[in-house]
């Protein structure tokens, strides 16, 4: 199990990063919780991580910090939730925020991420009421600076938004009408999807 990785971040395409650690490049897919605390391309990162072995891939999923990870983990031992949901929840909505949705038996917040009906809302709420009362540190997550722009062209920067959306689950008009909508023509593309995504999930 490989549960830790060090090393130089190479490249930042939302929901993936490349990770050189020592002259090897991993590639990670992390949900935007963590690209919002990616530093600068060439600079070191410590990320926690998630082996996934299957017959037709092998996949590794990065998080900033041990309590997104365990709630990621938390989230996979829900019947019908696999990685690329997983990662899609985290990506759509913030942990603390999540949590209370699952507490409170929200169903309708729930239902506007993407991927997410009403029967694996429903799911994720039965499954998960006592689990994430042990997970509450989470909410803590996402309090930290955006990562800066990397001095791509405006045109780059909002299509990289709308490609990590569409990555994410997103039809590509909705895609595009929330970036249109947010984009203030001076953002990052981090920050083009952070907004985006409470436009889409509000």
């Amino acid at each position: 199990m490989i549960g830790q990785l060090q090393g130089i971040l190479l490249e930042k395409q939302p929901p993936q990063l490349m990770l050189d650690v020592n002259g090897v490049g991993y590639e990670i897919d992390a949900s935007m919780n963590t690209f919002y605390h990616l530093p600068e391309i060439g600079q070191k990162v410590i990320l926690y991580t998630h082996f996934v072995v299957r017959e037709d891939a092998q996949l590794l999923y990065g998080f900033y910090n041990r309590e997104e990870r365990a709630l990621f983990r938390t989230l996979l031992k829900v019947n019908g939730v696999g990685p690329k949901l997983g990662l899609t929840i985290l990506s759509s909505i913030e942990p603390n925020e999540f949590i209370r949705c699952v507490i409170n038996n929200d169903t309708d917040s729930l239902v506007r991420l993407p991927g997410v009906g009403k029967k694996t809302a429903e799911r994720l709420i039965i499954e998960m009421r006592d689990k994430v009362s042990n997970l509450n540190q989470t909410a803590a997550i996402c309090t930290m600076p955006l990562a800066t722009s990397d001095g791509s062209s405006r045109n780059q920067t909002t299509q990289d938004a709308i490609a990590a959306l569409i990555a994410l689950g997103y039809k590509p008009q909705a895609a595009s009408r929330a970036v249109s909508k947010v984009d203030d023509g001076k953002m990052t593309s981090e920050e083009i999807i952070r907004q985006s995504l409470r436009e889409m999930v509000t």
